[in-house]
């Protein structure tokens, strides 16, 4: 299978820069993220002809989910990018994601999501793509580490199967405020990587932190290999609605997990 479907090489649209660490919303509960990323310094060249160059443009979406039970969450995403005063649609990806429950309260946490895209001729030479994002995380009070091994899939002439893991270390240094590194890379084809040149390595130094009842991650990336972006700045801003019925907080986990990974941890005492 992964030898006739596939994605399209070059660089993707940055319109979400995030590890996913298991903590989804409550049963019946809504979230929004806004995710927005600016590529201050990128790509020149467009990644296949008719493409456009990541130089210069503002990557985002807005993400919508919905908590179906403990272990199940559904999510929307619309994503756009803006460049030279222009607006561009990239249609929209739908997404399911199950996972331990209640990971955000445990040392070890897993999960996977699948995410189904249709993606218009700017940003990708295949109409459709799947991706599939296991999770892997273990934490205590202070510390985290979290593994997503993804596996990129196009359906069509032009697609391959890439390989483009995302890890995450974080510590925290007080109640909801967190410091962290993540990684992002893409290989390429699965079975046939790219030359390291041709492969995409970024790092980003991130910081998590509450405003008011909203979650917010600000994070700074550096490109490592020549086809990656050089600077890229993300951010995104989430808030979890409270659930219809429920007087609980509304401090929970946001779409993908709280933007803020560790924020409920700070009120134990032990691990467990």
């Amino acid at each position: 299978m992964l030898a006739t479907l596939g994605r399209s090489g070059g660089a993707k649209a940055t319109d979400e820069i995030q590890v996913y660490n298991a903590s989804i919303a409550d049963p019946g509960q809504f979230t929004i993220q806004q995710h927005l990323n600016y590529v201050g310094i990128g790509q020149k060249d467009p990644p296949f002809p008719g493409g456009f160059p990541s130089n210069h443009s503002l990557n985002g979406t807005p993400e919508f989910a919905y908590g179906m039970t403990d272990w199940w969450e559904l999510g929307l995403y619309l994503p756009f990018a803006v460049q030279d005063n222009q607006f561009l649609s990239d249609a929209f990806k739908l997404r399911t994601l199950f996972v331990s429950p209640n990971a955000d309260k445990h040392n070890l946490f897993y999960g996977i999501n699948f995410e189904l895209s249709y993606e218009m001729p700017k940003f990708a030479q295949t109409r459709w793509g799947l991706e599939i994002r296991p999770i892997i995380g273990v934490r205590n009070a202070d510390y985290e580490f979290i593994v997503n091994p993804i596996v990129d899939v196009g359906f069509g002439k032009y697609g391959e199967a890439d390989f483009a893991p995302a890890v995450r270390v974080a510590r925290r240094l007080k109640d909801n405020v967190f410091v962290g590194l993540e990684y992002y890379a893409d290989f390429g084809k699965i079975g046939d990587f790219s030359p390291l040149a041709q492969q995409q390595h970024t790092l980003f130094a991130v910081t998590d932190f509450k405003l008011g009842e909203f979650d917010v991650n600000f994070g700074v990336g550096y490109g490592l290999t020549p086809a990656s972006d050089r600077l890229v700045v993300k951010t995104i801003i989430g808030y979890a609605f409270p659930v219809p019925g429920s007087k609980e907080s509304t401090e929970r986990a946001s779409a993908n997990g709280a933007v803020n990974p560790m924020a409920h941890l700070s009120a134990r005492s032990t691990p467990y």
